[in-house]
C-alpha cells in the first residue's frame, strides 16, 4: 500500500461521533478522503462532523474539494451495505481503508436478557461488519492493496457482566480478522483488530460516576482513554508502517489487562 495520500479512500462506519470520528479525523490528518457512515445521527450532526474532519487536515482549503463527506447506510442491512460501498467507490476512486467501527449496546443480564436485543446487537456490531469487510474485500482484492481494520472492545476478550451480546459480537470480531487475515494476505490486504477499553465519549458520559472512577482506578494510567488514542492506533494500523502486521489485536485499555 503506498503512501496515504488524497488519493487514498477510506471509509469509517459510525464515523460521526465518539471514536468513530476521531478516527475520521486521524485519517484525514494522513491525507486520506473519508467517508463517514452513520445510520441516525441528525443532520446538523453529521454536518458538524464533516466540518471537524476538514479541519485536521493539513492543508485545509475553502471548499476542500469535498473529501469528506457522509454517508446513511444501516449496516445490518445487506442491499444498503452493497451500495453504500459502491458510492464510495464511485466517488473515492477505490476503497482502500475500512474501519468497522459502527456498534450498538442492549446491556442486561444474560438470565433477563431479551432475544431479540441479542440479535440486534449481534447484527450491528457482528453481521455488519462482516458485511462491509466482504464489499470492501471485493474492492480491495481488484486493487491487490488494502486495510481492515475492526474496532472491537476488551469486553471481547475479557468478558463483561450485564455484556452478552455485546462480548460476544465484539469476541466474533477477533476470530473473523484472523480469518480474513489469512484468506486476504496473498492479494496484499491486511486485517487487524483495535480493542479499546473504557474511552471517555459522549456514551461513557452517561455511565455513574462510581464506575468510571472505579474503571479508572483499575488501569495503569489511573484514567479513562481518550478517542485520539484509539485513532492514533488505527491509524498505524493503515498507514505503510503497519504493513507486514495482520490477524493482530492490539488492546488499548491502559494497562487495565496487566
Amino acid at each position: 500500500m503506498d503512501t496515504p495520500s488524497t488519493t487514498r479512500t477510506a471509509l469509517v462506519t459510525g464515523g460521526v461521533r465518539g471514536i468513530g470520528l476521531a478516527i475520521s479525523a486521524a485519517l484525514a490528518r494522513m491525507g486520506m478522503q473519508v467517508a463517514m457512515n452513520y445510520t441516525n445521527s441528525s443532520e446538523e450532526k453529521v454536518a458538524a462532523a464533516v466540518e471537524h474532519v476538514n479541519c485536521h487536515r493539513a492543508d485545509p482549503r475553502p471548499d476542500r474539494d469535498g473529501r469528506t463527506w457522509a454517508v446513511r447506510c444501516d449496516v445490518a442491512d445487506e442491499q444498503q451495505v452493497k451500495s453504500m460501498i459502491d458510492e464510495v467507490v464511485q466517488r473515492g476512486d477505490g476503497l482502500d481503508v475500512l474501519v468497522a467501527n459502527a456498534g450498538i449496546i442492549r446491556d442486561n443480564l444474560s438470565a433477563f436478557m431479551d432475544l431479540a436485543d441479542f440479535k440486534t446487537v449481534l447484527d450491528v456490531n457482528l453481521v455488519g461488519a462482516f458485511l462491509c469487510a466482504r464489499e470492501a474485500a471485493r474492492v480491495m482484492m481488484r486493487q491487490r492493496r488494502g486495510r481492515i481494520i475492526f474496532v472491537s472492545s476488551i469486553s471481547g476478550l475479557d468478558g463483561n457482566a450485564g455484556q452478552a451480546n455485546y462480548a460476544a459480537s465484539k469476541a466474533g470480531l477477533v476470530g473473523m480478522a484472523k480469518t480474513l487475515a489469512k484468506e486476504l494476505g496473498q492479494r496484499g490486504i491486511t486485517v487487524n483488530v483495535v480493542a479499546p477499553g473504557l474511552i471517555d465519549t459522549d456514551m461513557t458520559a452517561a455511565l455513574p460516576a462510581e464506575l468510571r472512577e472505579r474503571y479508572s482506578a483499575a488501569t495503569s494510567l489511573r484514567r479513562l482513554g481518550r478517542p485520539e488514542e484509539v485513532a492514533a492506533a488505527v491509524a498505524f494500523l493503515a498507514s505503510d508502517a503497519a504493513s507486514y502486521i495482520t490477524g493482530q489485536t492490539l488492546r488499548i485499555d491502559g494497562g487495565l489487562c496487566l
